[in-house]
């Protein structure tokens, strides 16, 4: 039960400093101050007083400190905590984000004039969490389409995005499932001429053989048994829009030659018809398959694949965007969060450890799939690695032995210029510097997949 509108007001003090000298002159008239000093005792008062403000006083922490206060901190969402703490801690990166994560405030002791201040921020607490009480808030997410990346290999795909959008060539977009191809391809879509036009969406992949090309470019009534009327294929109804032939490398080699022709002359006819009709539509493919290796092979046309490959987007794989995983992590953790009205304000260290060690084999999609699992599951304000269906990385802390350290920049070299050369060998050698022997031996050293 919350605390009634009483006077004077009641907040929880946890004191982990021990040193009565810093809170001597802390002078807080209309508040009666529950002071406690461990995080232990604080979860006793907790199970017997419902406060809505608690101030903490903080000395540099231990890392054993870190753990049990955080658990502390995540224990009641509606309870607004203040810290009082020295300069010198907020020197520390971990120690600012535990600030900047659980705290809805802090101040620098000693607190000198500041106390005043102090006096007007638990007034403010006070007040909106009584408002809470009286009234809970809808707030509603406003969705509109939108790519996060900070990363130069991201950024660089920003740039190429708006470099090809006003342009009526085709774009293919290459990487691995997961990676947001789709999302890119919309987005050329909604800067280019065509963006008052539809945006249709084909799965090459996941039509069947039999049906792919009454799908692509339509029928007309009559043309097979079960055609009781016509029907305009998906290339038609990207009239003055865009087409997104989502993995192109997996159409069968017939109806690559029907695409081919729509590209050359910009016409298609419809199953059983004999009729040109005249579509205008931005094409836009995307694929996971190396297409010149598929080439090669014989299972994808040359002149198909030069009539697409005008303008390309090469999309990394997650696990090779370094900081850009936290970063996306955040953006989906905020956009859910609103969705399914959680609590959860962000995540615990060694959730972004655990997620920094992942190897993302599902890629964006995957990190989606992942922090709406950890919305629904998390009892907590902060998303734990157990959440997110991830292990805990207990060496994230350790010092890496200089060789260690060497070799596994080696490695994560010789993935990255994997991915970015989709896998090609000889590409790869170039970019890494090295010869193809030299980056053969590399991958059979680190069980590279190539």
């Amino acid at each position: 039960m919350r605390q009634t509108y009483d006077s004077p007001r009641r907040a929880l003090l946890l004191d982990l400093s021990g040193d009565d000298a810093l809170l001597r002159n802390l002078q807080l008239p209309d508040w009666v101050l529950d002071r406690v000093g461990n995080t232990e005792s604080a979860h006793g008062l907790l199970k017997f007083h419902s406060y809505r403000v608690a101030i903490a006083l903080l000395p540099e922490l231990s890392e054993a400190q870190y753990e049990e206060l955080e658990t502390l901190l995540d224990k009641d969402e509606h309870l607004a905590w203040v810290a009082l703490t020295l300069p010198a801690a907020l020197e520390k990166q971990d120690f600012r984000r535990l600030i900047y994560e659980h705290f809805y405030d802090y101040f620098s002791l000693p607190l000198g004039e500041a106390q005043e201040h102090l006096k007007q921020a638990l007034g403010h607490l006070d007040g909106m969490a009584r408002l809470r009480d009286l009234e809970q808030e809808r707030l509603v997410a406003v969705e509109e389409f939108q790519m996060v990346g900070g990363g130069k290999q991201f950024l660089a795909i920003f740039d190429q995005i708006r470099r090809v959008a006003g342009v009526e060539a085709p774009v293919l977009i290459r990487g691995d499932t997961g990676v947001g191809k789709e999302m890119i391809a919309r987005a050329i879509h909604q800067r280019s001429p065509q963006c008052e036009g539809p945006f249709v969406a084909v799965n090459c992949g996941a039509l069947p053989e039999t049906l792919i090309h009454a799908e692509l470019f339509g029928y007309e009534k009559g043309s097979f048994t079960g055609a009781y009327k016509r029907k305009i294929g998906r290339v038609e109804a990207a009239q003055n829009g865009t087409i997104f032939l989502d993995e192109i490398g997996d159409l069968p080699p017939q109806m690559q030659v029907y695409l081919l022709r729509f590209l050359e002359q910009r016409t298609i006819e419809r199953l059983g018809g004999n009729q040109s009709i005249a579509v205008n539509a931005r094409v836009i493919a995307a694929t996971h398959v190396n297409l010149e290796e598929a080439v090669a092979e014989g299972r994808f046309r040359e002149d198909l694949y030069y009539r697409l490959n005008v303008l390309s987007i090469l999309v990394p794989r997650l696990a090779d965007r370094g900081n850009d995983i936290e970063l996306l992590a955040r953006y989906f953790l905020h956009k859910f969060g609103k969705e399914y009205g959680s609590s959860s304000r962000g995540f615990t260290r060694q959730a972004i450890g655990a997620m920094l060690s992942h190897s993302w084999p599902g890629n964006v999609r995957e990190m989606i799939n992942r922090i709406r699992r950890a919305l629904v599951m998390s009892e907590n304000r902060m998303i734990t690695p157990a959440d997110l269906g991830l292990e805990e990385c207990e060496t994230l802390d350790m010092v890496m032995p200089l060789e260690q350290a060497r070799a596994h920049a080696e490695e994560l070299a010789v993935r990255s210029c994997l991915s970015h050369a989709m896998n090609n060998v000889s590409q790869a050698a170039k970019l890494l510097g090295v010869s193809r022997v030299t980056l053969y031996r590399m991958i059979e050293k680190y069980g590279v997949r190539s």
